[in-house]
């Protein structure tokens, strides 16, 4: 089984999907015992870092993220996943992230990077190259130069670049694949990103499983 965390996030549906015409069995869950029975774990996510992240607070799933990584348990962010995967986030307020991956999460925008291209919408919305920063098993087969579909105002900036797999340019370098060791998130939808997403999902699920192997 593949672990879905479930904190109100919605929309969790297409992920599902996708876990499933994989060929693997999705369950969507807020129960420890149920999620240590799962070879990976899925975060995904929409909406508002600071309700989300208040979210997994009150039903004890950041500490329940935080133990399992830790004890080596394959994790992937998604989207707002991503982004909860930080120390801290700046979407309206300051919030605590669960610190899984030193940095911060910062809005598109002149007041984060002054070169800012102002011709740009926010948010970075639709289909965007992806940039190999460097090698990592997650992206087997899928090659520099494909796309995956974005939508997010918000984005992280690693305290360490090797954190980050794969990145997009939108004006400001997008991480949009990062991983440290078993913690890995993705900024864009690998579920909506057609067979390069498949493809990264695929990645993931098999190495849950080799991991619970």
């Amino acid at each position: 089984m593949v672990g879905v965390i479930d904190y109100d996030a919605g929309n969790v549906k297409s992920v599902m999907k996708a876990v499933e015409k994989l060929g693997a069995e999705p369950v969507l869950t807020s129960d420890p015992e149920v999620l240590d029975k799962c070879s990976s774990l899925i975060l995904p996510g929409v909406g508002s870092f600071g309700k989300a992240i208040d979210n997994l607070k009150t039903r004890n799933l950041d500490i329940y993220i935080k133990e399992a990584c830790g004890k080596g348990r394959l994790l992937l962010g998604i989207c707002l996943g991503l982004q909860m995967l930080f120390d801290k986030s700046y979407e309206d307020g300051e919030w605590e992230g669960l610190g899984l991956i030193p940095g911060d999460v910062v809005r598109f925008g002149k007041e984060n990077d002054q070169n800012w291209n102002e011709t740009l919408k926010i948010p970075h919305m639709g289909w965007n190259e992806l940039i190999k920063n460097r090698s990592d098993s997650i992206t087997n087969g899928v090659n520099e130069g494909e796309f995956a579909y974005f939508v997010h105002s918000y984005y992280a900036r690693p305290k360490d670049w090797h954190d980050v797999v794969f990145y997009a340019d939108y004006s400001v370098k997008v991480p949009g694949v990062v991983r440290k060791e078993n913690v890995i998130g993705m900024q864009f939808h690998p579920e909506k990103s057609s067979h390069t997403g498949m493809k990264l999902l695929r990645n993931f699920l098999k190495e849950g499983e080799n991991i619970a192997d």
